[in-house]
């Protein structure tokens, strides 16, 4: 096996489709792993010299990859490519090659010297899951998001999940979308990039004034989403669904999919249809569980977060993955990593119920709390 590290940009750009490739032989890679969602997520927010692709192969044919970008704070660091927006990141990794997770193992641990690598938003039964086990130096698991998932059923076997009352609630919001004529419309080909753009118009409207994530507002995420979504669309990897009323688009969402996986990424609505008493959630949630039940794809991610919403659904939590590696000599630096994981986890939880001394003096033992070194 042979491995090399790819720092230039039109090199990166040049993969597609042996990475594409390798994508289809890794069963738990998700769109998020695709050569044009990480491509064009680096467009958008690369820096220059900062790019770090680790690649992998076996007479000839790739089998590993890493898609990871260097950062300077607060530590040394390689990050996978993705960033905040990107809900899982992973690592690739051919399912029929056993020695792939090994080479890569190796592969990384020359290329980090003196930088610890941060695999952030890893989905449980992820590939990065084997290169921990693989790791020759330090290293630590810890959690990461949670994200809520319901079975790929269709909408009335989801009902039979709820509560009577709240059933019966849903059936009326179902009604009223009847009502009132929504049709969902899939968009293809040329017209995907005026849907996105739609989309983040009216996710726009339907926000103002009430805390809308900064980034989705930003033009990079706009021109990164048109980019990506337009290719994973084509490739079948993305959907984009208009829901109109009397030919009037009142809504679009984008959605991702992969083998057993449909993921609903972001939406916008008009404000009007919460006037008109829709409600949202259930509009877009009854589509994509039609959609993933016909498709035969056994899971519906609602992704990050477990706003009440989502909740109401009795989802299960599937809690995402951060893996820290490192040489030994830099345990002292995975140690300050994985501390500042621990305060920001004792700040979301332990504070509301503890006194803040207690808080500040548990942290110190969490930050080593766990730490694995292969000897």
């Amino acid at each position: 096996m042979t491995a090399t590290l790819c720092r230039a940009e039109e090199r990166f750009a040049a993969l597609a489709e042996e990475w594409e490739a390798l994508r289809a032989r890794n069963r738990s890679a998700t769109p998020f792993q695709s050569h044009a969602w990480l491509w064009s997520w680096w467009r958008s927010y690369g820096r220059r010299g900062r790019l770090r692709v680790v690649l992998v192969r076996e007479n000839g044919r790739l089998v590993a990859a890493a898609p990871l970008m260097l950062v300077h704070r607060p530590l040394p660091a390689l990050v996978t490519l993705g960033g905040s927006i990107s809900d899982y990141q992973d690592v690739l990794l051919d399912d029929s090659c056993p020695r792939a997770a090994g080479a890569l193992a190796r592969a990384l641990h020359s290329a980090s010297r003196s930088a610890v690598l941060d695999l952030r938003e890893v989905r449980p039964g992820g590939a990065a899951e084997r290169l921990y086990a693989a790791w020759p130096g330090v290293s630590r698991c810890l959690a990461d998001s949670s994200c809520l998932e319901l079975p790929g059923i269709p909408m009335e076997e989801m009902l039979r999940r709820l509560a009577p009352a709240s059933a019966k609630r849903t059936r009326r919001k179902v009604r009223r979308i009847a009502e009132l004529g929504v049709e969902a419309h899939d968009v293809t080909g040329e017209r995907v990039a005026d849907a996105v753009r739609t989309m983040l118009r009216l996710h726009e409207r339907q926000w103002r004034g009430r805390g809308v994530t900064p980034e989705h507002l930003r033009s990079r995420f706009g021109a990164h989403l048109v980019r990506a979504t337009t290719a994973l669309v084509a490739c079948g990897d993305a959907a984009v669904t208009e829901y109109r009323i009397g030919g009037r688009v009142a809504a679009c969402d984008v959605a991702f999919t992969s083998r057993d996986l449909v993921c609903g990424y972001l939406y916008g609505a008009d404000p009007a249809l919460r006037e008109q008493r829709v409600d949202i959630a259930t509009m877009l949630l009854q589509h994509d569980a039609h959609y993933a039940a016909a498709s035969g794809r056994g899971t519906l991610s609602m992704l990050r977060g477990t706003e009440p919403y989502k909740l109401r659904w009795r989802p299960v939590t599937a809690v995402n993955r951060r893996y820290l590696l490192a040489r030994r000599e830099l345990a002292p630096a995975l140690g300050l990593l994985a501390g500042q994981a621990a305060a920001r986890e004792l700040a979301a939880g332990l504070l509301r119920r503890r006194p803040l001394g207690a808080v500040v003096r548990a942290l110190p033992g969490r930050a080593f709390r766990g730490l694995r070194t292969r000897q």
